[in-house]
């Protein structure tokens, strides 16, 4: 390569980056204020993003099934001087979906932006799933999304402002055993945020794909286990909670937060997640090799069951232990227990 030619690309990805960073900065958006909404912010994930957007200064509205959780939740958020509206929701329900969005509506506003993070995960087997694990992961992963985005965009295009930050996974991007039901799933959750983004940005309104990879939010308790429960859950439980392999859940709010203000179109979390997504891209067929020699080192289904517990009913000498320490911790600390 010549001087001339690396002044070129170099002069090239220069005027690029500057482009991007003068595009981000011109989409900023103060959500001091603004009205969010979270699905599935009682615990976990979305509850860290809600302490995130209140300390902010945005007026957040959180969902989710558990009305118990919920309240908890809202008083947390309120004693650190948030405004908060919390109620009970099916977001699988399409009316549930629309009278909650509508209530948010009247009571704080006009609503600004939606992250549709509500889920769930199923692990085990393939041969131990069946039909209904899929439709309902399909329900919360696609359809809730859908229905929650249908209800606020014909708003945020008329005012030509709003953004929707849609939380899949690095499991859309690539799938990983004991997963199928999860990854087909957020699978068709990124196709919809992407084809969405797409068409919506020449409207103002942004929509931003998310892609965590495993994060110590302390959700693997609620996951639903099939199969060898207890060896299901314990891989699960220790991965999820090890810094080696995953995420501290504040630093991923942040960055998910971040990325929403700017309007970014996707945003890869963690650096396994990062490494995973190149390395499925430049080689697929190599990694699914590498993931099917994964799939026959993980717990067999014989001896299993197809009915599903959670993972707080399938504990052992493993997890919890010293090796789930950190996501036992997150557990406690994001209203998981």
């Amino acid at each position: 390569m010549t001087k001339l030619t690396a002044l070129r690309l170099a002069t090239g990805l220069g005027t690029l980056l500057l482009g991007r960073a003068l595009i981000r900065r011109r989409r900023h958006l103060d959500l001091r204020d603004k009205v969010v909404v979270i699905t599935g912010g009682s615990r976990g994930l979305g509850l860290v993003l809600a302490r995130e957007l209140v300390r902010k200064g945005a007026r957040v509205a959180i969902c989710a099934r558990d009305a118990a959780e919920l309240e908890r939740a809202r008083v947390e958020l309120a004693i650190v001087g948030g405004t908060v509206h919390a109620a009970p929701c099916d977001v699988t329900d399409r009316d549930d979906i629309t009278r909650f969005l509508t209530e948010v509506h009247d009571e704080l506003g006009p609503i600004d932006v939606l992250f549709n993070n509500a889920g769930i995960i199923q692990v085990g087997p393939v041969e131990m799933m069946n039909l209904e694990d899929y439709e309902r992961a399909m329900r919360t992963h696609l359809w809730a999304p859908l229905y929650a985005m249908l209800a606020v965009l014909p708003e945020m295009r008329r005012r030509g402002s709003g953004r929707v930050v849609n939380i899949t996974s690095i499991g859309a991007k690539l799938a990983i055993p004991h997963l199928v039901p999860y990854c087909a799933s957020k699978f068709a959750l990124y196709g919809l945020s992407s084809g969405m983004r797409t068409e919506l940005a020449q409207d103002g309104v942004f929509i931003t794909t998310v892609c965590p990879g495993l994060m110590r939010t302390g959700s693997p308790r609620h996951a639903i286990v099939k199969g060898q429960a207890q060896a299901e859950y314990a891989w699960f439980d220790i991965t999820d909670s090890s810094p080696v392999t995953s995420m501290n859940a504040e630093r991923a709010a942040r960055q998910i937060i971040r990325a929403c203000e700017h309007g970014d179109a996707e945003v890869v979390l963690s650096l396994q997640g990062r490494l995973a997504a190149k390395a499925h891209a430049l080689a697929p067929n190599l990694v699914q090799e590498a993931l099917a020699v994964v799939a026959r080192l993980m717990p067999s289904s014989e001896g299993g069951s197809r009915v599903g517990v959670e993972g707080k009913d399938a504990e052992s000498a493993l997890a919890p232990s010293v090796w789930t320490a950190w996501g036992d911790a997150a557990a406690r600390r994001n209203n998981e227990v």
